[in-house]
């Protein structure tokens, strides 16, 4: 099933290489969307794709890279708009 899911990831992840852990295996499971740094320490992903390939982005997510520390995770799913061919890091 194709869906979206807008995520937000709180704890140590800015400055840690966490936006490009979240591309990198955005990619290798052929999600599409963006991750971005948001003005409150958190990151935010929007992603969309086939569903069990987003819970396994997400599975990723939540340990996140080394220097890394996933405190807590907001998940909502959402309607797949196709909007995005890629997976970017947004500005």
């Amino acid at each position: 099933m194709t869906t979206g899911a807008e995520i937000r990831i709180r704890g140590v992840v800015q400055s840690v290489g966490y936006r490009y852990f979240c591309y990198t295996h955005a990619r290798t499971l052929g999600v599409t969307g963006w991750v971005k740094n948001a003005p409150d320490g958190s990151v935010v992903v929007l992603a969309e794709g086939d569903r069990s390939a987003i819970e396994a982005l997400i599975e990723e997510l939540r340990i996140g890279p080394t220097a890394a520390t996933v405190a807590d995770m907001d998940i909502k799913w959402t309607p797949y708009t196709g909007k995005h061919q890629t997976f970017q890091i947004a500005r």
